[in-house]
């Protein structure tokens, strides 16, 4: 189930916050009981079968947790049960999304046909499998206390609005507010607001964006130009970006609808000035777990320069790793791993005294072109486009297909490049607080015109469902 589709807008939220509010506040464990019966009713509405892993997961993860601590209070260090819980849990992540992978790959290697069935991707088991092992990892070194009430931690695991693409969300950053939270007219409203705009960027920009990348990709090689792909790969920029900021505004919107609040995931990353300072503000609530939890432990920079790199090369390996079963995605992550080695002991010093336009244009000119190998799975192809890109194949460096799509798209562009800075948001905050009613007619009609896409349009994916 979508949050942007109809069936979740008209039906799904609105029968899930009358519930929940139907109840007495004083009654919150009701109402955690209402969110919880609520995320398994959600994540079981595409895949049924898969909500018995979740709950395993989450009945798993509560027992482990608390063997770990009631071993260290006896005097033990927990550390066989920590590493026995970790294995399971990266056990059933790798056995659902890397399992054809690495058939496919030994496959290819031996040259020998494994036949295998493919199995169905669980949504959002990458995101509720690190929420799992961050919280583990935390009980272990003591950061928190394990949860004792079993519906509290399922509720933590499995809450519907950063389920099935985060952000990723902490337990010791919510432990307090599944016990006892706020909630106000103004927190609901706020949340509202910032769901309403969520939608609209997924809806409005996400998916014509989208649409735009397609018609590029899908073109015959008679039509292929050097400018047209250079407008093909700007679009899946812009859609990535609207995509899944737009799908992280809605999942923090709607857990301040029901009392929670969550940690931002983006903070305009396509403004950043360096490739290291793009990954501070992209998908923050990721970068900060494999910080935490896999480049601090294995000695962060606080090692020798041979070991730092290779640190680095790991996190990015595996952060590529997490995105999808396929090498493409390996290869992303270390074409990070390697421009961030290059920033650190390379161009570093001289690129922070670089004028600040030079400082974004390398910035998004590296990150578009990891783009490219993001969204093509198929290597070969993806080395195509990049080719073409910089002119390669005789293709024309433009055409009258470059022409007919910069015509018909340019007003979306402009508005994608320019929504992406943080001066519109902070102008309509400023807006809002001095002239409310304006705003809520434009929150209004963000809305409307969400829905009448949503009616009348087809084309609406999610690139992060397959992570």
């Amino acid at each position: 189930m979508l949050f942007s589709s109809i069936f979740f807008l008209f039906y799904f939220l609105p029968a899930t916050l009358a519930v929940y509010y139907l109840v007495p506040r004083r009654f919150l464990g009701v109402r955690n009981a209402a969110a919880l019966i609520a995320s398994l009713i959600f994540y079981s509405w595409g895949e049924p079968n898969y909500v018995f892993l979740m709950i395993y997961s989450a009945a798993f993860n509560y027992f482990m947790a608390r063997q770990i601590r009631s071993e260290q209070d006896r005097g033990g260090t927990g550390r066989r049960n920590l590493v026995f819980t970790v294995i399971v849990n990266l056990f059933i992540l790798g056995f659902f999304k890397y399992f054809g992978f690495l058939m496919d790959t030994v496959s290819h290697i031996t040259h020998v046909n494994i036949q295998y069935t493919a199995l169905a991707l669980p949504i959002g088991i990458s995101f509720y499998t690190f929420q799992a092992m961050s919280y583990i990892i935390d009980v272990y070194w003591r950061r928190v206390e394990p949860q004792r009430r079993f519906l509290r931690f399922a509720l933590y695991l499995s809450l519907f609005p950063q389920l099935i693409a985060g952000p990723i969300v902490r337990y010791r950053d919510v432990a307090d507010q599944l016990e006892h939270r706020d909630f106000t007219l103004a927190g609901f409203g706020a949340g509202a607001e910032r769901f309403i705009f969520g939608l609209g960027k997924k809806v409005l920009l996400a998916n014509n964006f989208g649409a735009l990348y397609q018609t590029v990709t899908g073109l015959g090689s008679s039509r292929v130009s050097v400018l047209t792909y250079w407008v093909g790969i700007i679009a899946y920029t812009l859609q990535i970006y609207y995509d899944f900021s737009g799908y992280s505004d809605m999942a923090i919107g709607l857990g301040k609808m029901l009392g929670f609040d969550f940690n931002e995931n983006f903070n305009y990353p396509y403004v950043a000035k360096s490739v290291t300072e793009f990954w501070r503000r992209w998908h923050m609530s990721l970068s900060s777990w494999f910080r935490e939890y896999v480049y601090i432990p294995l000695g962060g920079s606080r090692v020798s320069a041979p070991r730092h790199i290779m640190n680095l090369l790991i996190v990015w390996a595996l952060t590529g790793l997490w995105h999808g079963a396929s090498w493409n995605f390996v290869v992303w992550g270390l074409y990070y791993g390697v421009v961030l080695i290059i920033e650190k002991y390379v161009i570093g010093k001289g690129l922070a005294r670089a004028p600040g336009a030079v400082q974004r244009f390398y910035t998004l000119f590296v990150v578009v072109l990891g783009w490219v190998i993001f969204s093509i799975t198929d290597l070969g192809a993806a080395w195509r486009y990049l080719g073409i890109l910089f002119g390669a194949g005789n293709f024309p460096l433009a055409d009258m297909t470059t022409a007919y799509l910069l015509r018909t798209h340019v007003t979306l562009l402009l508005f994608g490049i320019v929504l992406a800075g943080p001066t519109p948001h902070r102008t309509f905050e400023a807006f809002s607080r001095n002239r409310r009613l304006p705003a809520l007619i434009l929150l209004f009609t963000v809305f409307i015109l969400s829905v009448s896409y949503l009616v009348y349009g087809s084309y609406n994916p999610f690139l992060y469902f397959r992570f």
